[in-house]
């Protein structure tokens, strides 16, 4: 493709197909959630609370125990994922550490059980009804497409990573110390019951994960039972255990979770203390946006200023005082928010690459070739377009990457991840951090018109602003090239 309409990272992709899906056991339910929209799904996921309410009153704030009497909704909760459900997982070729960990709180300290490296489902049984160990199945929406479902909506929906984990626990038994994690989650209860403790954060909205001992922690500030259908959530910080009760078989629970901020911290904290968590979601802070746009900020600035190209003070970095230092750099910061608040563009362009590149491909049915190569008609200068998958596309401008410093103009990109790959999402060793984003490029010239077909529903060709009917016609042609457009 020419450089109006290449590949971003200079080639067209084909990749693997992003629905291509290990056979597990089918959900026959009809859901009683709403796919409509990412923002219908979130309210149906947290009905009967409204979603304004949730976020004034819950989010980042306090936890929220949502307990309902549905049985449809309790069914389809259970059908999300089953203990019946890892015979035939187990078949596929589960390993210890990256799909499965079995473990047990003993005397207030989690005792990984895990044997060898592949899981052998019948010894996965033996440690589960003997020992009494919880089984803890990595990111199952790699494999159950209604986790998938939900999940890329949530993705949708927060505009941030959205991984999951289940836990499996035995009767009378308890598979995790009182800890907290770095994750805003949701839980919710699939098979049994599961007897919660929340407790007062001692680190609000933390950033790390930490166990913490009884003696610590105080009394509970919630404590209930979820049965099938209830859903709880509670911020991240929010210390928190959970036990199955006596009489039952077992308790099953998937907790789907967002806004982790510890990035590569998580990676030594996973091998510090064998937690089995997310590798990395997306970090979600105040602070990482700050981290993502002062670099673009001090370059601009420093194109427009002479006093940020000036050289520091000799042997600054020698001495201890930095008097000087202090003033200058609290003068260059006064600089850079003028220059913000008088500014229409605010470019963030490493968080929203590495979302992009890292979320889960559209949910979709078949072998996702509709998403793979383009269909229906080709766009013509006549033609009515519509814009395809517009919450899986992120639109962004930056230097030419395929030309040398000195030349380098600015262009604009278009990621998306239609082709991402499902069965390697928010899993260790996933090859996201190296990965180009998939998408396209196109001169600076085009920006405009860009926006008319994210801002319209439905627009004609003709009434795109570009120079000439030739460049009208090779901006629709390559979004259709790469299923993002279609002729209505």
């Amino acid at each position: 493709m020419s450089g109006d309409g290449t590949n971003a990272d200079g080639a067209m992709e084909g990749g693997p197909s992003p629905c291509k899906r290990v056979k597990a056991e089918a959900v026959d339910l009809a859901s009683p959630l709403n796919f409509d929209s990412p923002n219908a799904l979130f309210e149906s996921l947290i009905s009967p609370i409204k979603m304004e309410t949730f976020f004034k009153e819950y989010w980042e704030q306090k936890p929220l125990v949502i307990q309902r009497d549905d049985p449809l909704l309790a069914a389809y909760f259970q059908s999300l994922f089953q203990l019946t459900d890892l015979k035939n997982l187990c078949r596929l070729g589960m390993y210890y550490g990256r799909d499965i960990n079995v473990c047990r709180c003993v005397n207030g300290r989690k005792k990984v059980l895990n044997k060898g490296s592949k899981v052998h489902y019948l010894q996965l049984r033996k440690d589960f009804d003997q020992k009494r160990a919880t089984i803890q199945f990595h990111q199952p929406q790699r494999f159950k497409d209604e986790l998938w479902k939900i999940q890329e909506k949530l993705e949708c929906f927060f505009g941030s990573l959205v991984g999951s984990n289940v836990y499996i626990t035995p009767s009378e038994s308890q598979g995790l110390p009182p800890h907290y994690d770095d994750i805003e989650v949701f839980v919710l209860q699939l098979e049994g019951k599961k007897r919660w403790r929340l407790y007062q954060p001692t680190v609000p909205l933390a950033r790390e994960y930490s166990v913490e001992s009884e003696d610590s922690i105080g009394s509970p500030t919630h404590e209930f039972t979820l049965k099938p259908g209830d859903l709880l959530y509670f911020p991240r910080g929010t210390i928190h255990q959970a036990d199955t009760p006596p009489g039952l078989a077992h308790s099953t629970h998937v907790t789907i979770s967002t806004y982790q901020n510890t990035g590569q911290g998580l990676w030594e904290v996973v091998m510090r203390s064998e937690v089995f968590l997310d590798e990395r979601e997306h970090d979600c802070s105040w602070g990482d946006f700050l981290l993502d746009v002062i670099p673009g900020l001090l370059f601009d600035a420093a194109k427009k200023e002479v006093k940020f190209r000036t050289g520091v003070p000799r042997q600054l970095l020698m001495v201890d005082d930095i008097t000087v230092a202090t003033k200058r750099l609290s003068d260059f910061l006064r600089t850079l928010a003028d220059q913000l608040e008088g500014s229409g563009d605010l470019r963030s362009s490493e968080m929203k690459k590495d979302f992009i590149r890292s979320r889960l491909p559209p949910y979709c049915l078949g072998d996702g070739s509709s998403l793979s190569t383009p269909g229906g008609k080709l766009p013509k200068l006549s033609s009515r377009v519509r814009l395809r998958f517009k919450d899986y596309i992120v639109m962004m401008v930056e230097a030419d990457k395929d030309t040398s410093a000195e030349t380098q103009e600015p262009m604009v990109y278009i990621y998306h991840s239609l082709r991402n790959k499902r069965d390697t999402h928010m899993m260790f060793g996933n090859d996201s951090e190296t990965a180009e984003a998939l998408g396209l490029r196109f001169p600076l010239s085009y920006k405009d018109a860009l926006k008319q077909l994210w801002s319209s529903e439905i627009i004609s060709v003709k009434e795109l602003k570009l120079n000439t009917d030739a460049e009208k016609e090779n901006l629709v042609l390559a979004l259709w090239t790469e299923c993002l457009m279609e002729v209505t």
